[in-house]
């Protein structure tokens, strides 16, 4: 069943929606959208790096996104504004990640795999890769899910409950991490927020509580990646774009059906 790449893209496809789907939730209820984008731009340099170094494009992707984001960390609140530093060190590190893949000799790297993703070319070990990635993150954000939802409502009250909104941000940059490595393939590294906050502002309006949009949001990840890919096989076009403009479509529909009142989960 899985020499069909069609059978492996849509497990890749669903594989990373599930796991994006409730990081998403939080980076919009942070509104973090800027840098889960840092985070993504960064991966970049990762692969030049492990494309140099002869290793798995997973671990270079995942190395310097984590590098990324606990320096984005570390950083704030020392003189300059979040939005002023997440651009600077996104499109710098995209930069230097582009410019290194120019000197690697003898290597064919196709950057629009990695920029817009090709989840078509998704083979059995990359599968393996990405349900490991989110099964991890899944565990992670269950096992943390009570003190990353306090630290994102209050952090006084989380730390009246002996939760530390430091350590729970290090938790959500380690996932934040974890999905660009694993979705940089299937989805592209200029479209990976994208995957991560539409599913979740479309699941925001028709949802009552953390959980349901949560749920709500994995459900629409998973119809966008199998929409985007039966769109993308009948007209031709280019599978992670095709998903994300799948998305796009829900996040309005749903937007529409809250403003006309038609119910919330």
């Amino acid at each position: 069943m899985l020499d069909d790449f069609l059978v492996r893209a849509t497990l890749a496809g669903v594989g990373v929606a599930i796991a994006a789907a409730p990081l998403g939730c939080f980076v919009v209820w942070r509104r973090m959208a800027y840098f889960g984008d840092a985070t993504a731009h960064a991966a970049i340099l990762g692969v030049a790096l492990s494309l140099a170094l002869s290793t798995s494009v997973f671990t270079g992707a995942l190395a310097v996104a984590l590098i990324m984001a606990l320096t984005v960390s570390m950083l704030t609140g020392r003189g300059y504004a979040m939005d002023t530093l997440l651009g600077v060190l996104a499109h710098s590190a995209l930069a230097f990640g582009l410019v290194a893949v120019s000197f690697l000799k003898g290597v064919r790297v196709d950057l629009d795999a990695y920029l817009f993703g090709d989840i078509l070319a998704v083979s059995k070990s990359d599968l393996a890769v990405i349900w490991s990635g989110a099964v991890l993150v899944l565990v992670l954000t269950i096992w943390r899910w009570s003190a990353l939802l306090t630290s994102t409502l209050n952090p006084d009250l989380a730390y009246a409950s002996g939760i530390d909104p430091k350590r729970e941000q290090l938790v959500l940059t380690l996932g934040l991490a974890m999905v660009v490595a694993v979705a940089i393939k299937v989805i592209g590294a200029l479209l990976i927020v994208a995957l991560l906050i539409i599913p979740a502002a479309s699941a925001r309006p028709v949802t009552r509580t953390p959980e349901a949009m949560a749920l709500c949001a994995a459900v629409i990840g998973v119809v966008s990646a199998l929409l985007g890919l039966r769109a993308s096989f009948l007209w031709d076009t280019p599978s992670g774009p095709t998903i994300v403009c799948v998305a796009a479509v829900i996040f309005l529909g749903t937007n529409l059906s809250a403003r006309l009142g038609l119910g919330k989960l």
